[in-house]
């Protein structure tokens, strides 16, 4: 996998941290015993002590590629994600060394550990709603490493009881950005989440924190948050592309995928138009995004 994306040029040049992280804390130690991969028609059980060669492909699949690391009615609710978007959205991130960093969806608890080797122990709070994920991953985290919070809760609600972050990242799609986020980070600040069915957003705190405006980094799908429409069923894509999103401009070409777990991006920077609620959310038509306090 590391020679793929040496071959693709997928690691990122301005942060030289991402790669040594990402290999020292490889996929391997996060990925639970029981995997799923999809047949064509449902997601089938893969366990590592029944074929142990099948769960290690499909933990060393392609970089463009999730690992199912779960899936609850017929439907992948969490996972490994893509190697080369893991990368990416390190990257976006802009993480420096010392600074308090909130995620958002710990899943295995891969990408917490990977946080906190740059941010530094102690400094990495994570939120994850599913209890069980969030006790599989405190483990995980415990055994290559420890001193990073894991906290069971609403990731839409972030960290309220805790000071603000100097970073937030989330790993679950919104279809808006919540302002809680924005609320609990810092003026200047950084925020990175993938947004509707679109791709990744990087966003920065406003100097009075009354707003966040930043740009579309990447283009990826990703699990939307739990108990949201997780889109059109398999049956509905799979031999035609399904009509244009109401909250995307006619001209916009978007690849489609059924599986809702993390994919490729495609690209850098979309230029586009999306209308949005006010308050909400805009995005210019040069992929700017803005987002303002509620009511303003």
């Amino acid at each position: 996998m590391a020679r793929i994306m040496d071959e693709r040029g997928l690691w990122p040049a301005d942060s030289p941290w991402v790669r040594p992280a990402m290999e020292t804390h490889a996929r391997h130690r996060f990925a639970p015993d029981r995997l799923w991969a999809w047949d064509g028609g449902a997601y089938v059980c893969v366990d590592r002590g029944a074929n142990p060669q099948a769960w290690a492909d499909l933990v060393y699949a392609d970089p463009a590629d999730s690992t199912i690391t779960q899936v609850t009615a017929g439907l992948p609710t969490s996972s490994l994600s893509c190697e080369e978007v893991v990368a990416d959205m390190l990257d976006s991130l802009v993480l420096e060394p010392g600074q308090p960093t909130l995620e958002l969806g710990t899943a295995t608890g891969r990408n917490a550990r990977l946080l906190a080797e740059r941010a530094g122990p102690g400094l990495v709070t994570t939120v994850e709603c599913d209890p069980e994920l969030a006790a599989a991953a405190a483990v995980n985290l415990a055994a290559t490493g420890g001193e990073v919070e894991v906290l069971t809760g609403d990731g839409t609600i972030g960290a309220p009881l805790r000071e603000r972050f100097h970073r937030v990242i989330s790993t679950f799609a919104v279809e808006e950005v919540p302002w809680a986020w924005v609320e609990q980070t810092v003026a200047g600040g950084r925020i990175v989440t993938p947004w509707g069915r679109l791709g990744h957003v990087a966003l920065t705190i406003a100097p009075d924190g009354q707003s966040a405006t930043g740009w579309i980094q990447g283009l990826a799908t990703f699990m939307p948050s739990r108990g949201a429409d997780q889109g059109l069923e398999w049956d509905q894509v799979r031999n035609s592309c399904p009509r244009p999103p109401k909250n995307r401009s006619p001209g916009t070409c978007i690849s489609c995928t059924r599986t809702p777990a993390c994919s490729s991006r495609y690209g850098s920077s979309l230029p586009t138009s999306v209308s949005a609620p006010p308050h909400a959310r805009t995005l210019s038509p040069r992929g700017c995004m803005t987002v303002t306090r509620p009511g303003r």
